[in-house]
């Protein structure tokens, strides 16, 4: 029987896709990288009974970097990444062995389809999927075709098998595409941000941002903020003047009326329009108009217009929107939430979607009378030719998708019934006056039929005092004339909301990418989301925009991104050569990029304004090994210690606290060591700043503190302190860390796994002998005489902390609390096999002892 290999884009949309094709008659089992499962059935395949594997990928399978050398910030000229650096593509996270994965699963398969999500970026992974398992899948006969695609736009029953009896080929030109955006932000932004960040990070200390970045579509994104803000700045306030009428008949309440000349800048002019109309005690109705106007039901949703409400009305950001999007996608909620779309295509059910809203406690009644009455034609939206635009596809309650995901979900349902509702109805009256030689008018607005704005009630026509009854020739008291004086007022930051429209009108990023660069310039420090979603630009993203415009205007207007995304959408309909359209961008940013470099001056300028010099930052912390002298601490991200005399700085470990270490130096180097410190429940150890940056030895990395060194006899080294191989992950050293007591612990060197142990001992140290057992350093405990819980009275004790019985209640493993997920231990848990991944220390090599994992399982918190 032959095979049929079947990916999807995530877990989950793999488990679903099963389900419907094989109507719930599917095995399941986990994948080798314990993230994917794979899902198997028969079935019927192009004529023939087949077996079916359905698994997925997460996400992307591979990512474009520059090769190992071209990664030496230090080493490497940013000018050569425009084109000398090679550039490779490389697994987008090796811990899950996704190819080794696929490989494996599709190893004498003999067709291949592809269910990966229908956009560009969906195309892209289909061929990265290829690349994966064509090589191991089986042959195929003549010219039979193995390779298959399917589209769908959302995870129902009926747009599931229809792919599947529709099945197309992967579109090259699109995957092209994404190739060629992926490598002009590589190149374009690395060597930028590469250059800004050491040339300021080396001459300011309170930039406080780890990054100085550069993007194609970030910059111009932070620049609309800053263009904005500009406005604000330069805004100078000028007062206007208003004549306002009040009058009444009658016993009926009194009008205020709006003065046709609007307003007018000369208050003695304002004043003698008020004058003449006082003449006059009497305001005469010239005429009564009445119209009847509609509001007009909103068109079918695309994902720039969801992220706009869910900014502006929902009060959620765009990154965490398209989160929730996603997931509700995923579980068959809704259709696919990216795409350009407002038109629904003329075979879309909208009758069948909208009845599986029949039975809703919110909007069934409404939804009902639609049924029976007859849904209305929706407006003729764009065709973008990607997805139909975002509908519900099932019914769901709060309790079932969350807070948050409930409140996209309702706004999703709510304007899908609003693009099948009548328009909303009202009735405008106006009433205009003459009062001596100055006309007014008056409005207002009764609703006629709600329309959508019955489930839109925000929408919806306010309720308004009505309006006198009254027809030309009626004659007014008027009760008083007034001139007001008011000012104009400066336009407010830019919502969220208002930079997605402007990133749309000029084509910078896809609707898929738009959150992305949003939340960049948020991470990134350049701006900062203030109450209503404003973005505030901080004066680090200012000085940013200000410097572009003074030495190069394109790299932060919008124009050149526009046309290079204008670009690369021929590519994706085949009508441009990617090569060619790769080069000749390339070029041009290169010719930016040095003129840049010639004119930095012209921004440094602008830094010294609004930043301190790195020489007079920070505070005074530890010596430096060339010079003697003290090193100041600058703790504006990234924190790092810079010596004035050497004019040199320093990194340090980030996300913690630093200070001295008992004025202890480095054998290496003199520098002095700090100790790095997560917290008095986290880790901490000592770090050289010289050794940080420039590893010692060569099975060391940069960014390795004396917890990872393999000095062979400095006492603060792995070698010294190290005892025995982690308990959870494969690579970490478990290491004493000498200045934790009285409550005394060692913490792997790799993940975030603290053993507490000996709690009140005097004195603990690591001895030179290894336990015969597992191979890990001994230790050797003195507790004081009074509180030693050592048997018969004995205050000093050699044991392996893993094999000694002594020792076994004196032991407890916690995770440490880490102030940045980047911290955390990736997918450590308990339970793992023995004696894998041993680490050498100089003394032999610890492995996992035979009763470490029970040992301290039992005292796991």
């Amino acid at each position: 029987m032959r095979t049929v290999f079947m990916v999807a884009e995530k877990p989950s949309l793999a488990q679903s896709i099963a389900k419907i094709l094989s109507k719930g008659s599917c095995s399941t089992r986990k994948g080798l990288n314990g993230a994917c499962s794979v899902h198997e059935y028969t079935g019927s395949f192009a004529g023939q009974n087949v077996r079916f594997k359905m698994t997925s990928v997460c996400g992307h399978v591979m990512s474009l970097d520059f090769i190992g050398k071209y990664n030496n910030w230090d080493k490497v000229d940013p000018a050569e990444l425009f084109s000398k650096a090679p550039t490779e593509k490389k697994e987008a996270n090796p811990k899950l062995n996704m190819v080794k994965f696929l490989q494996v699963e599709a190893k004498g398969c003999d067709f291949v389809v592809l269910w990966l999500d229908c956009d560009k970026e969906g195309e892209n992974i289909c061929f990265e999927v290829l690349d994966a398992i064509q090589p191991v899948m089986n042959k195929s006969y003549g010219n039979e075709r193995t390779v298959y695609r399917a589209k769908f736009s959302s995870i129902t029953d009926t747009d599931i098998c229809n792919a599947m009896n529709r099945l197309g080929e992967p579109n090259k030109n699109e995957a092209l595409s994404v190739d060629a955006r992926q490598e002009l932000d590589l190149r374009i932004g690395c060597a930028f941000t590469r250059f800004q960040t050491k040339y300021f990070q080396g001459k300011y200390g309170n930039l406080d941002s780890s990054l100085i970045s550069f993007g194609p579509c970030q910059t111009p994104t932070l620049g609309f903020c800053v263009e904005r803000h500009d406005k604000i700045q330069s805004f100078k306030p000028e007062a206007y003047w208003v004549v306002q009428a009040k009058v009444f008949k009658g016993k009926d309440s009194p009008l205020f009326l709006d003065w046709d000349r609007v307003r007018v800048f000369d208050r003695d002019v304002g004043q003698m329009f008020v004058n003449m109309a006082k003449t006059a005690k009497e305001a005469k109705v010239d005429s009564v108009t009445k119209k009847e106007k509609a509001k007009q039901r909103p068109l079918a949703l695309n994902t720039v217009e969801m992220l706009r409400v869910a900014s502006s009305a929902l009060g959620m950001g765009p990154q965490h929107t398209m989160q929730i999007a996603e997931r509700l996608y995923t579980q068959g909620y809704i259709s696919y939430p990216r795409t350009e779309t407002t038109h629904y295509p003329e075979n879309f059910d909208l009758k069948g979607t909208l009845k599986q809203q029949a039975n809703s406690s919110f909007w069934g009644e409404t939804v009902k009378a639609l049924l029976s009455e007859g849904i209305n034609r929706p407006r003729k939206g764009a065709d973008a030719g990607d997805h139909p635009p975002i509908t519900p596809m099932r019914a769901a309650s709060e309790s079932e998708l969350g807070s948050d995901g409930w409140r996209l979900y309702d706004y999703i349902t709510r304007h899908f019934i609003a693009t099948v509702s009548p328009d909303c109805k009202y009735l405008q009256t106006t009433i205009s006056f003459s009062i001596a030689t100055e006309s007014f008018t008056c409005s207002g607005k009764t609703l006629i039929s709600a329309g959508y704005t019955e489930v839109m009630p925000w929408q919806g026509i306010p309720l308004e005092e009505a309006l006198p009854v009254c027809e030309r020739g009626d004659v007014f008291t008027v009760d008083e004339i007034k001139l007001l004086e008011k000012q104009t007022n400066p336009p407010d930051y830019l919502t969220e909301a208002e930079l997605i429209t402007l990133m749309e009108k000029h084509g910078i990023g896809t609707d898929a990418s738009i959150p992305v660069h949003i939340n960049n310039i948020c991470q990134r420090n350049y701006v900062t989301v203030e109450s209503g979603r404003k973005l505030k630009p901080t004066n680090l993203g200012i000085v940013l925009v200000h410097g572009y415009y003074k030495i190069d205007a394109d790299l932060v207007l919008p124009t050149i991104r526009s046309a290079v995304e204008k670009q690369l959408t021929l590519i994706a309909l085949g009508k441009a050569n990617f090569q060619q359209v790769l080069q000749h961008t390339l070029d041009i940013f290169k010719r930016k990029f040095h003129y840049f470099v010639d004119s930095i001056a012209g921004m440094d300028e602008l830094m010294e304004v609004s930043f301190s010099p790195i020489a007079a930052t920070g505070k005074p912390l530890s010596r430096c090994g060339k010079c003697r002298r003290f090193m100041k601490y600058i703790q504006a991200k990234p924190s790092r210690l810079h010596c004035s005399h050497c004019d040199e700085t320093y990194s340090l470990p980030q996300n913690g606290a630093i200070k001295l270490y008992k004025e202890l130096k480095c054998p290496l180097d003199e520098f002095e060591l700090v100790l790095w410190t997560s917290g008095s429940r986290g880790k901490s150890y000592p770090v050289c700043p010289y050794c940080f940056g420039n590893p010692p030895f060569r099975d060391m990395k940069k960014g390795m503190g004396c917890n990872e060194c393999t000095h062979p006899s400095c006492q603060h080294s792995l070698n010294s302190l190290g005892i025995g191989q982690c308990v959870e992950c494969e690579t970490g050293v478990l290491v004493f860390d000498p200045t934790s007591g009285p409550k005394w612990r060692m913490a792997c060197n790799k993940c975030n796994v603290v053993v507490h142990f000996f709690e009140h001992a005097h004195k603990v140290q690591v001895s030179q002998d290894s336990c015969d057992s597992c191979e890990a350093s001994l230790v050797v405990v003195d507790f004081n005489k009074t509180r030693s819980p050592l048997p018969d009275g004995e205050t000093q004790h050699t044991g392996c902390v893993f094999c000694d019985s002594v020792f076994q209640d004196l032991v407890e493993l916690k995770h440490a609390t880490m102030r940045h997920p980047m911290h955390r231990a990736g997918g450590a848990r308990r339970g793992r096999g023995k004696g894998r991944g041993r680490r050498p220390m100089g003394r032999g090599n610890p492995k996992k002892p035979k009763d470490k994992m029970a040992a301290l399982a039992a005292y796991f918190v």
